[in-house]
């Protein structure tokens, strides 16, 4: 039986998985710089003291992928060194903000076997720290999400991890933590002393920029597709609705992977721009179908025109005056009487005050200075196979 052989733009869609940690971490350099420093003891001389760092930023920021990243590297430096160094991760919100589940999860990892009840969390935390003693193994435990933690157990949780070694003078000291969070409000509620031994060292990771975000997608963009297949306009389409939504590389690596989906089920041969849209219109429907439609009869018009260049036109953006000559071959199309240049940058502003276009200046590369439009927030043809069905009707 003949099989058609079956295309796809990707060569390791994994690369893109919300759990890939890519060996380097771009724009993150300082901060793993400074992780190390703030854990340099942990190897050169072990068990003299106790570190706890915070990790601040919004989603998106990198901040999980940092510390995994950072365990991975110290637990390899940590052997070459012949220290029982060991890093374990544990997402709060994940064990429901319990200190006890998120114990547990850290004891089995050296204690497969524990038994799962009968103990309180200050039981547990003592025999986490008997279980290290028994096997000299020293821990860094992330606690990702500590917002949970807190907004489950308020105070007190915090306050046992960072007293556990005050009763424990002359023994080593084995338990080091990394809190990440969002931001630094949550820990409002805890005691001045708490919150000064934890606020001590703070690591902030900033915002993306859209060159960041283009750098970290050309890079995933190399691991995860086949060579030459996505195009760069679609690149700079990510990157700069990624950096929209606060900068935010888990949104744009997962836009293009969904790029990536549509560029195979509508068996192309690349990822197009026009698969960016179909994509960010699934993830996130930021244009309301409403808007569009409740839009004037001659905005329609200039929309449809945009539309149609769009889809078929491999770019992101459209400069003002082939957007403009757009809308006229649409008027003529329609019977109507073009508007003026005046009224026609009246309804690019409005479309863009309402997030259904995307401008911005021309910059190097063009001659002159002119307004660039973009379409990034829904897919070309879908939009100008529903304006084509409106406009059949009476618009008034």
């Amino acid at each position: 039986m003949y099989m058609s052989s079956y295309f796809t733009v990707f060569k390791d869609e994994s690369k893109l998985d919300i759990n890939y940690i890519p060996m380097r971490l771009l724009h993150r350099e300082y901060q793993f710089n400074l992780l190390n420093k703030f854990f340099q003891f942990s190897i050169e001389s072990p068990g003299k003291m106790a570190q706890r760092v915070l990790m601040v930023g919004k989603v998106g920021t990198g901040k999980t992928a940092l510390a995994k990243l950072f365990g991975l590297k110290i637990m390899q430096m940590a052997q070459e060194k012949g220290v029982n160094l060991r890093y374990v991760h544990v997402n709060c919100r994940e064990r429901r903000g319990s200190l006890f589940m998120i114990l547990q999860q850290a004891i089995l990892n050296f204690y497969p076997n524990f038994p799962k009840r009968g103990y309180s969390s200050e039981e547990l935390l003592q025999m986490l720290l008997q279980v290290l003693d028994e096997q000299n193994i020293f821990v860094i435990l992330a606690l990702d999400e500590i917002e949970a933690l807190v907004q489950s157990e308020g105070a007190d949780a915090l306050y046992k991890l960072t007293r556990v070694h005050e009763s424990r003078l002359k023994a080593p000291q084995r338990l080091s933590l990394i809190g990440i969070l969002r931001e630094l409000g949550c820990l409002e509620v805890l005691d001045e002393s708490t919150k000064s031994t934890l606020q001590r060292n703070i690591i902030f990771l900033e915002e993306y920029s859209k060159n960041e975000l283009r750098d970290i997608l050309n890079v995933r963009a190399v691991l995860a597709f086949r060579s030459d297949v996505v195009l760069d306009e679609s690149l700079d389409i990510i990157a700069e609705l990624a950096e929209r939504e606060n900068g935010n590389a888990r949104y744009a690596i997962e836009l293009l992977w969904r790029a990536g989906k549509y560029a195979d089920a509508s068996n192309l041969q690349e990822v197009s721009p026009e698969c960016v849209r179909r994509a960010s219109s699934s993830v996130y429907p930021i244009v309301q179908k409403n808007a569009i439609f409740s839009l004037g009869l001659h905005e329609k018009l200039f929309l449809l025109g945009l539309a149609r260049q769009f889809k078929h036109a491999k770019k992101a953006y459209l400069t003002m005056g082939e957007a403009e000559d757009a809308y006229r071959i649409v008027c003529e199309e329609y019977g109507e009487k073009p508007r003026g240049h005046t009224q026609l940058w009246k309804y690019v502003n409005n479309l863009s005050a309402a997030d259904i276009v995307e401008t911005q200046g021309s910059g190097s590369g063009l001659r002159g200075k002119t307004t660039l439009i973009g379409l990034p927030y829904v897919p070309a043809e879908e939009l100008d196979r529903e304006l084509s069905r409106r406009l059949g009707l009476n618009d008034g």
